[in-house]
C-alpha cells in the first residue's frame, strides 16, 4: 500500500515556455548613463518574484519614445513575435513610458495588443497595477499613457521657450553651422572654453555656445558667393558649378549644390545676427516653416563676414526673381520665347532669363507636352515613351506582386523598391526589374534596348520585352547582372543570340526561375539555420535550466 503512490519512470516537466520572458528597456538620451542598468535591475527583481527566466534582450539606448520608427529594438520586437520567432511569454517593461510616448495612445496600445493577440503578455514591472486586463488596470494604464504622452508635450513646450530666451540673449541652438562659421563653447561665467569641433556637444548644461567666424579661407569663398550672386548675376546653380570645378567643397567635405549655395545666401548668420525657430519639428512630427513673425532673432552678436548692404542686395534679388506669376503670364512667356527660337525644349525655358524653369511649367500643368499644347506648339520629339510611363509601371508591379506572392507562399522575405524597381529577396538577392521597348527605323528590323539609370546591386535583372509596338509582353529574360556591363543592352530577333538562353516563354516560367533562385540563395539558408539553432538553442536549456514553477 505504501508504493502505491509511487509513479516509477516519470519526472516532472523541467521547463515550459510559459516561464520564458524577454525584457525591452530604453532611454532617450545617451545622458542617462544608468538608466538602462537601473531598468533592468527592476525588471530582474520582478521576473525573480514570479519564477521567470528573461531569455532575451531588446534595448533602444539614445532613442526619444516619441515614435517607432527610430527604435530598431522595439520593431524587431514586434516582428519577431508577429513572425512566430519569439521563444518567449511574457515581455517585461520598467513602466508605461519605456513602452513609449506615444502622441496617440491608441497607437501605445496597439503594439500591446499585436504582442498580446499572439499570446504574449506584457508586463509593467514598476508600476502599482498588473496588467491583468482587469477594469482598474486598464484605466490606470491607459492614464499612465496620457500621462506619458503629456510629460513630453510639457517637456517640448519647456526647452523651446528656454531655446527662444537663449537665442535672444545671442547664443547659438541647434547643431553645425554654416560654410565659414565656428562655434565656440563658452561658460557660464563668460570664459571661452575652445572651439567645438564638428559633432561634439557640450558637456554641461550651464554651458552655452557662440557663432564665430571660420578659417580665412572659408570666409574668402562665403565673400566670393556673394559678389558673384550680386555683382555678376550668376545663379547658383552656376556658382555650384564654377566652386566643384575649381576644387572647392562644401563643409561636409562634398560637392556644392544649388540649394547650398541658395541657403548660404539667405543665411543671416553671415551678418553677424542669429535667427532661431524659422523651421520646427516638434514632437518628431513633420518639420514645417514658421511664419517671420515667428522668428527669433538676435542683431549684430558677433563679428559680420559679408557686408550688409550686399547681403540687403542678395536677398532683393532673390526676392524679384522668385515673384508670384500668374499660369496665363507662363504661358505667354512661352509663346514669345518659341517665336524667338523656333521650337521649345527643357534646355531652351531653363536657358531663358525671362521664363520660369521648366520645373515649375511641370509641376504646373502636369508636364512639359501640356503647356505646348496650350500654346499650340507640337513637338517632333516621339513621346510615345513617356506617354506609356504609367503602363510600364503598371507592368512591373504586376510583375512584382506575382514573384512576391510565389516567395511568401514559401516562407520568403520580399521588399520591393517601386523608385529603384528593385525587389530583395530573402534579405539578400536583388532582382533588378525592366522593361525592353522596341524602337524601329523604316524598312529595318526592330531593336529592342535594355537602359539602366546606375549601377545595379549584383544579382538578376528581369527584362520584360514588348512587341513591336509596345503594347504588350512578347517574352522574358532573366539574366546575371554581370551580363550589362554597359549602361544599355541593344538586341534584334536576329542577334539576340547572347541571351538566348536566359529567354522565357511565359511570366509564370520567369518568375519560377527567380522564386527558385532566392530559395536557394545563402540569405534564406541563413535565415532557416538561423531557426533551427533557435530550436536546438531552446531543447537546450530545457535540459540545462531548472524547474520553475509558481
Amino acid at each position: 500500500m505504501a508504493n502505491a503512490l509511487i509513479v516509477r519512470k516519470t519526472q516532472l516537466p523541467r521547463f515550459h515556455d510559459t516561464f520564458r520572458a524577454a525584457q525591452y528597456v530604453r532611454m532617450s538620451t545617451d545622458h542617462q548613463r544608468y538608466s538602462i542598468a537601473n531598468q533592468a535591475a527592476t525588471i530582474a527583481a520582478y521576473a525573480a518574484s514570479r519564477n521567470l527566466s528573461i531569455v532575451r534582450t531588446y534595448a533602444d539606448e539614445a532613442q526619444s519614445g516619441l515614435k517607432i520608427e527610430n527604435r530598431a529594438a522595439l520593431i524587431e520586437l514586434i516582428e519577431d513575435v508577429q513572425s512566430g520567432h519569439a521563444d518567449f511569454s511574457h515581455i517585461l517593461v520598467y513602466d508605461v513610458s519605456r513602452w513609449g510616448r506615444f502622441q496617440d495612445t491608441d497607437e501605445s496600445a496597439h503594439y500591446e495588443f499585436i504582442c498580446k493577440k499572439a499570446g504574449v503578455k506584457v508586463a509593467y514591472c514598476a508600476e502599482l497595477f498588473d496588467n491583468d486586463g482587469s477594469l482598474m488596470s486598464s484605466i490606470m494604464k491607459n492614464l499612465k499613457r496620457v500621462m506619458a504622452a503629456e510629460y513630453s508635450r510639457e517637456l517640448s513646450t519647456k526647452v523651446f521657450a528656454g531655446a527662444c530666451r537663449l537665442s535672444s540673449l545671442g547664443f547659438r541652438q541647434g547643431g553645425q553651422p554654416g560654410y565659414g562659421l565656428r562655434r565656440e563653447l563658452i561658460d557660464d561665467s563668460g570664459h571661452s572654453k575652445g572651439a567645438m569641433e564638428r559633432g561634439q556637444r557640450k558637456n554641461l548644461q550651464s554651458d552655452r555656445v557662440l557663432l564665430r567666424p571660420g578659417p580665412p579661407h572659408e570666409l574668402a569663398i562665403v565673400r566670393r558667393i556673394f559678389d558673384e550672386f550680386v555683382h555678376e548675376r550668376r545663379s547658383e546653380e552656376k556658382i555650384a558649378r564654377q566652386l566643384n570645378k575649381d576644387g572647392v567643397l562644401n563643409l561636409h567635405g562634398r560637392p556644392w549644390t544649388n540649394w547650398m549655395v541658395h541657403y548660404l545666401l539667405e543665411n543671416e548668420n553671415y551678418i553677424g545676427n542669429l535667427v532661431y525657430n524659422r523651421r520646427s519639428n516638434k514632437l518628431r512630427q513633420s518639420p514645417k516653416h514658421n511664419p517671420p513673425d515667428c522668428w527669433i532673432r538676435s542683431q549684430a552678436v558677433f563679428e559680420a563676414i559679408v557686408d550688409p548692404d550686399l547681403f540687403a542686395k542678395a536677398q532683393k534679388r532673390m526676392q524679384t526673381r522668385y515673384v508670384s506669376i500668374s499660369n496665363e503670364d507662363m504661358l505667354k512667356g512661352l509663346r514669345i520665347r518659341l517665336r524667338k527660337s523656333g521650337r521649345l525644349s527643357k534646355d531652351i525655358i531653363d536657358a531663358a532669363e525671362e521664363l520660369p524653369c521648366a520645373t515649375l511649367y511641370q509641376l504646373r500643368f502636369g508636364s512639359l507636352r501640356n503647356a505646348y499644347k496650350l500654346i499650340g506648339y507640337h513637338s517632333t520629339r516621339d513621346c510615345a515613351y513617356v506617354d506609356s510611363r504609367e503602363e510600364r509601371v503598371e507592368l512591373l508591379r504586376d510583375v512584382a506582386a506575382k514573384v512576391a506572392k510565389e516567395v511568401e507562399a514559401l516562407r520568403g522575405q520580399v521588399t520591393f523598391d517601386r523608385k529603384r524597381a528593385l525587389l530583395v529577396l530573402n534579405g539578400a538577392l536583388c532582382v533588378s526589374l525592366r522593361v525592353a521597348r522596341a524602337w524601329k527605323r523604316i524598312g529595318e528590323a526592330p531593336i529592342w534596348t535594355i537602359y539602366r539609370r546606375a549601377l545595379l546591386p549584383e544579382g538578376l535583372i528581369f527584362a520584360i520585352r514588348l512587341n513591336e509596338q509596345n503594347k504588350f509582353p512578347l517574352d522574358y529574360f532573366v539574366f546575371p547582372t554581370v551580363e550589362m556591363r554597359e549602361r544599355r543592352i541593344r538586341f534584334s530577333e536576329v542577334n539576340r543570340a547572347r541571351l538566348h538562353r536566359y529567354r522565357l516563354a511565359t511570366a509564370e516560367e520567369a518568375c519560377s526561375v527567380i522564386v527558385k533562385a532566392a530559395m536557394t540563395s545563402h540569405a534564406f539558408q541563413a535565415k532557416t539555420g538561423q531557426a533551427r539553432s533557435r530550436q536546438r538553442a531552446a531543447r537546450s536549456k530545457t535540459k540545462s535550466v531548472p524547474a520553475r514553477h509558481r
